[in-house]
């Protein structure tokens, strides 16, 4: 009788088994069953829509390229969707703008606009993955061509595109400066889930996208590991912008861009405003960004705030520069709890970090509701060589706060330069310049600088410069190359300068001081 009940449940266990494999092979749509070709000359739009409506009646189900090369216009995946790319299987995006019609429900740099389909796109979609071993090809030329074209045209020059975006937004949110959103022809994102709930891309290769290239909006739970973007020579095409998102992971990617490799963006102006959803709980981490002008990127577009952000474990080489948070009047937002930890930057053409909240020339105003502020970010282990270490400009009005600097070491022409910030930290920091002090500080107050020094030092040049600087702590410094000036003050306001249990034995002149900084320093 036992016997008779083992075997009975054996049984039950291995048909159960049996139908979960039958479920499965069941939700798995091989495209060329369903009429598609892999020959990559005609359009197969339209089966891949009616494909991903049989898997949606049937709960959901994997959407199977095999190898081949595939030609079709925009993709709309639904819930409980994969579109799966075999190794060996390119899937190209058409280039004729008419495809990408009717325009629908966007956010193009920062502002809610009806426009292009993007190339991927949903929209209030939950568990939608692409991935695989395959290639996605946006064939991006055109789209960058006639945007380059655009640019030659008289300003009231109006396509057909344009006529139809006009028509389409007609109480749109302007942003406060003029730029291609009044052109009204807007080239669409590559990949574009909104209001979407559980993202997965992973695995794919991804090249040659019309705009931005992986750009989630209002999601919640999106992952990005293991995928490769490469956008030579292109206009726009950042890797990877998570919008207004929570809970993002980007993992083990490789990004060469012809703009920012990752960029954290939360909307722009009052139309980032009025939507209030900041970016945040995000991390990225294992990646290698070649080639972009910034490795990563919070900003401009930050109307909503970005926060609770980590960065660590990556490679940057040959980017414009490394982190970059950047900002500007009329933004309004907050950029807080920020960490970058183990980084190696190589050949940073210009920063290596770079924090800027002037990024567009704008006149002094009251703090308000359009003032940006940058709080409580902190850097730790990162070696590199870059034009300069970095560069911190706050405004008049709200100066950049608490921002720590722990174990770094970095190389280039010029070393750091701080304007406009308070609470700002350096400890156990080395800069080896080329020009120009290794830390230079004006209009700030609250500085500390802990066991900073250089292997460069050049005479007539200081270690550290402080114009207008109010309550600096300086200790713990060791300069062990010989030079004549450690550290110089300027500046009318300057005052309230400590020096303690430093190592100066190498240096001529510890402090000099400039005619109008009219007070002592205590030591």
């Amino acid at each position: 009788m036992i016997a008779n009940q083992a075997k009975y449940k054996l049984l039950l266990t291995l048909f159960t088994i049996a139908i979960g494999f039958s479920a499965i092979a069941q939700n798995s749509f091989n495209i060329l069953d369903h009429g598609a070709t892999n020959q990559g000359k005609q359009k197969i739009t339209d089966i891949i829509d009616h494909t991903i409506e049989l898997a949606c009646k049937e709960g959901g189900g994997t959407i199977y390229f095999p190898a081949g090369e595939y030609l079709t216009g925009p993709i709309v995946l639904k819930s409980n969707i994969t579109i799966h790319l075999e190794a060996g299987a390119t899937l190209k995006f058409s280039d004729d703008f008419n495809d990408y019609l009717p325009m629908v429900q966007s956010r193009w740099e920062g502002i809610d606009v009806v426009n292009f389909s993007p190339l991927f796109y949903a929209f209030e979609a939950e568990n939608i993955t692409i991935t695989g071993r395959g290639k996605i090809d946006g064939q991006g030329k055109k789209w960058w061509d006639y945007h380059h074209w655009l640019y030659s045209q008289p300003k009231d020059f109006k396509s057909e595109w344009q006529q139809e975006f006009a028509k389409q937004n007609e109480e749109i949110l302007y942003p406060d400066e003029p730029g291609m959103i009044e052109r009204g022809f807007l080239r669409p994102p590559f990949i574009q889930p909104m209001y979407c709930k559980n993202v997965l891309i992973e695995g794919i290769t991804i090249t040659n996208s019309p705009f931005w290239t992986v750009n989630p909006q209002f999601c919640d739970n999106v992952t990005v590991t293991n995928v490769t973007i490469n956008n030579p020579d292109s206009p726009n095409t950042d890797g990877i912008n998570p919008e207004s998102c929570r809970n993002v992971h980007i993992s083990d990617c490789h990004i060469s861009v012809g703009d920012d490799c990752i960029t954290i963006k939360s909307g722009k102006d009052r139309a980032g405003r009025k939507m209030n959803t900041p970016c945040e709980n995000i991390t990225i981490t294992n990646c290698t960004m070649l080639n972009g002008h910034g490795a990563v990127v919070i900003g401009s577009e930050m109307s909503g705030g970005v926060k609770k952000v980590t960065i660590s474990n990556c490679v940057f080489e040959g980017t414009d520069r490394g982190i970059r948070i950047k900002s500007t009047r009329g933004r309004g937002g907050v950029v807080e709890d920020i960490r970058v930890s183990n980084i190696i930057m190589k050949g940073i053409r210009k920063e290596a970090i770079k924090l800027n909240m002037f990024y567009s020339k704008t006149a002094d105003e009251p703090v308000s509701e359009r003032t940006p502020s940058f709080r409580n970010i902190h850097f730790s282990n990162i070696t590199g060589e870059a034009y300069q270490a970095g560069f911190l400009l706050g405004l008049d009005e709200l100066k950049i706060k608490d921002i720590t600097f722990n174990d770094i070491q970095l190389k280039g022409e010029k070393g750091f330069s701080i304007e406009d910030a308070e609470n700002i930290e350096f400890h156990n920091v080395k800069v080896d310049t080329q020009d120009g002090p290794s830390v230079m500080a004006t209009d700030s107050k609250n500085l500390i600088i802990d066991n900073v020094k250089t292997d460069t030092p050049k005479n007539g040049i200081p270690v550290i410069k402080l114009t207008d600087v109010q309550n600096s702590f300086i200790y713990n410094c060791f300069q062990t190359y010989p030079t004549d000036v450690f550290l110089q003050l300027d500046g009318e306001k300057t005052k309230a300068i400590y020096l303690k249990n430093n190592e100066l034995v190498n240096v001529t002149n510890k402090v000099i001081k400039s005619k109008d900084a009219n007070f002592n320093i205590t030591e």
